[in-house]
């Protein structure tokens, strides 16, 4: 005997099928918009700027794990309010550049008004969260954003080289955010923290802006490869990884395995960037400069907890 299928089993099938894939597209369109890796890597920062004030006001983080909480979801709240207004005022270069093509503020998944006010609305909320920590720590936080998305990506970003070092500016007060949420900045350790994001964020956006040098040529952004060649843009992250060098030393209260640890990685990743003088393959060796700043500031800021945790003091 022939079995008949029921054609309404067809239709429940391909309505789940549906749903399923209208879920992974949120999902897809949402990681895009709040550029869920930078977001996440700009977080850890924060939270070792936190731990380190701490550890050095003989803080514990059982007592203050309610400020913790403050901290981590204001500062995440504004990165992620700074990041979709980028995507929101940058929508006509995304349209040109193939890795932002597929972004929603491009596709039209979510319409540009919706994501301007998300944007502004996650801003001011992590503002208020923070200003319940310290003052302090919400203003380093608005220096953050207001750099992030007037200085840079409105102003300087699509006329001027310099915008890398303007935007560098944002991510470099991460640490001072969780820092100030427990005590006052001024302190030795969350000042070199900044000073080394800063310079780490020029050799790492450089080897970004080779990697993409065609797409930012074609979309009229005017990122130091593209201006002045590759040659001009290499001697420059030599000069910025070779500032590295001394940071660590300004550490020692870190104890001596960190500094060693560090003045390592510092020599190492210098090595690599001369050798790109002598490289045949431009873009292998950008991917590299990538790979090596990537991993070079989570081992680093991870290593800063890590030293400093109960079991190593």
């Amino acid at each position: 005997m022939t079995k008949v299928m029921d054609p309404s089993w067809e239709k429940v099938d391909e309505k789940t099928v549906s749903k399923e894939q209208n879920i992974t597209t949120l999902f897809a369109d949402l990681k895009s918009l709040f550029k869920a890796i930078v977001l996440i890597s700009n977080v850890l920062p924060v939270l070792t700027g936190f731990w380190l004030a701490l550890y050095f006001t003989n803080g514990t983080f059982l007592a203050n794990w309610d400020v913790f909480l403050l901290t981590i979801s204001g500062s995440t709240l504004v990165m992620a309010g700074a990041l979709i207004l980028n995507n929101w005022y940058d929508v006509d270069i995304d349209t040109v550049m193939e890795r932002t093509k597929n972004r929603p503020t491009v596709t039209g998944n979510f319409s540009l008004k919706f994501v301007f006010r998300l944007g502004i609305a996650l801003s001011l909320g992590g503002l208020v969260l923070l200003a319940f920590t310290t003052i302090e720590a919400a203003i380093y936080a608005f220096i953050g954003w207001f750099t992030y998305v007037i200085l840079y990506t409105m102003w300087s970003k699509r006329r001027y080289t310099l915008n890398t070092v303007i935007g560098s500016v944002s991510g470099a007060v991460t640490p001072l955010i969780g820092w100030a949420a427990i005590a006052p900045g001024y302190h030795i350790v969350p000042i070199v923290l900044t000073l080394i994001l800063f310079i780490w964020q020029m050799p790492h956006t450089f080897a970004i802006a080779m990697k993409k040098v065609e797409e930012y040529s074609l979309a009229k952004v005017a990122m130091l490869p593209v201006v002045h060649g590759f040659n001009f843009t290499k001697r420059q992250m030599v000069i910025y990884v070779a500032c590295l060098l001394p940071l660590p030393f300004f550490l020692g209260s870190l104890g001596t395995v960190f500094v060693v640890i560090a003045t390592l990685m510092n020599l190492g990743w210098l090595t690599a960037t001369i050798a790109g003088f002598f490289t045949k393959n431009d873009m292998k060796w950008a991917h590299l400069m990538f790979m090596c700043s990537v991993n070079y500031v989570a081992i680093l800021f991870t290593l800063m907890i890590l030293v400093t945790l109960p079991v190593f003091s």
